[in-house]
């Protein structure tokens, strides 16, 4: 007979230990959002028993409900509900921090030096990894979501919406939260948020916010605390936008920045690929901030450093700020970093915004099948725009010059040494990128001395 051993549950958490997490996340977030929920799910859910599955789904049906960058989300939200709302600022805060000093540092090596060969050649073996982490992610989603055929049907239904009738993101999302709502009345077995997830849930042990664990006192839901945390957010953005309008005014390029990216990140329903159209238009034709040659290297860069894809913008705002150097010609560096962090700050704001106005509402929601069937449904949709995303990156990495061209077949097989990495011997994520960049590096160094 074997024996499993069943992680137990902490008698406590203190926030420091939170803390730690939450700044280990920042650095080791690859995947895009997909990567970065499965990361969360398997340390949070499955090894450290902070969250039971349950309410772990909850949480982020209702994070894939909102624009912006659902895994920072659902880590703003999980902190939120272990620590109040400092647990939360903590969470979301570190989420995207190391990635914005990365970033800013990356920027200013491809602002000043150019296109590197050895730099191209590492961003040339993380792309397959990537489309491998894309897919292994949305297989360990999908497992977990999709328990029964009206499930995969509506993942399947998602994936033909946006894949061949190019639908938008928003429409999926109410077409399938529609089916859901109707198959919570019609079907509720089907439609149970966890239903399936009893095994799974049983083998997992005991949690700290178990699934019958009571709403914490401090995410309870109160009019007088929904009243402060939006005068709070609205007093941050109106200080913020107030004082670049009065230090620069109104058509200045830092307060243009701040203004188009708040309209950006409430945009970004379905993650950051739903708003690169909009990015791209703005930024590039528009204000003429980055040329579209820089805005595709940005999006490489995005694609290959932890935190949320949507990071780019913090590309851009570099990439902006240098080139109309807002400080003078002799400080580029600052030009650039400012107005990466300004940029970075009025995307994400939102972010926090929504989940500490509406954290309380949807703790009390947890166990009622009206609201969480709608969610499931989506769920279910997101499964199959993951896979999308999987055959987008795909695409563009085997065939970079379009399906008439040559086949990548070097990328072709870094991709599946990753795939083998992360399917058959379940190798970490940032084992499988290190490696895949430096099997890239190689490749540009044997091909420059033939």
């Amino acid at each position: 007979m074997s024996t499993t051993t069943i992680p137990q549950a902490p008698v406590r958490l203190t926030f420091g230990e939170a803390l730690a997490y939450w700044f280990k996340l920042g650095f080791i977030s690859f995947g895009g959002p997909a990567g970065q929920i499965a990361i969360m799910h398997e340390e949070l859910v499955e090894r450290r028993r902070w969250i039971s599955e349950k309410r772990f789904l909850h949480a982020l049906n209702y994070c894939m409900l909102l624009p912006g960058p659902e895994a920072q989300q659902l880590a703003i939200y999980i902190g939120w509900l272990l620590h109040r709302t400092r647990g939360g600022i903590a969470a979301g805060v570190l989420f995207v921090l190391p990635s914005l000093f990365i970033l800013i540092g990356l920027s200013y090596v491809y602002m000043a030096y150019g296109n590197v060969p050895a730099i191209a050649g590492v961003f040339y073996g993380i792309k397959p990894a990537v489309t491998a982490l894309v897919v292994h992610a949305a297989y360990r989603v999908g497992s977990r979501a999709l328990k029964n055929a009206w499930l995969w049907g509506i993942a399947v239904a998602a994936f033909l919406a946006i894949f061949a009738l190019q639908l938008p993101f928003p429409l999926i999302v109410l077409a399938a939260a529609v089916v859901g709502y109707l198959g919570g009345r019609y079907a509720p077995a089907k439609f149970t948020a966890g239903a399936s997830h009893g095994k799974a849930a049983k083998s997992l042990g005991p949690a700290l916010i178990d699934d019958d664990t009571p709403t914490p006192e401090h995410a309870l839901f109160t009019w007088r605390r929904f009243v402060r945390v939006l005068v709070v957010s609205l007093a941050l953005w109106l200080a913020g936008m107030g004082s670049l309008v009065v230090l620069y005014g109104w058509d200045a390029v830092l307060t243009q920045m701040a203004w188009f990216f708040t309209k950006a990140a409430l945009l970004t329903f379905g993650g950051a690929y739903a708003v690169l159209p909009y990015v791209f238009q703005g930024a590039v034709e528009h204000y003429h901030w980055l040329t579209a040659l820089q805005m595709v290297d940005g999006l490489a860069l995005g694609e290959t450093t932890p935190g949320p894809l949507i990071m780019v913008v913090s590309f851009v705002g570099f990439v902006g700020g240098w080139t109309k150097a807002i400080f003078g010609v002799d400080s580029l560096l600052l030009s650039g970093g400012v107005a990466a962090a300004v940029v970075t700050f009025f995307t994400f704001l939102p972010s926090f915004c929504f989940i500490l106005l509406g954290g309380p509402f949807i703790e009390s929601t947890h166990g009622n099948l009206k609201f969480t069937a709608p969610l499931t449904g989506i769920t279910a949709a997101v499964v199959g725009v993951i896979v999308n995303l999987a055959v987008f990156f795909a695409y563009h990495v085997l065939w970079p010059e379009g399906l008439g061209s040559h086949f990548e077949w070097p990328s072709a097989l870094i991709g599946v040494a990753a795939a083998v990495a992360l399917f058959r011997f379940k190798v970490g994520v940032i084992p499988v990128v290190l490696a895949s960049g430096l099997a890239g590096l190689a490749l540009t160094f044997l091909l420059a001395a033939r």
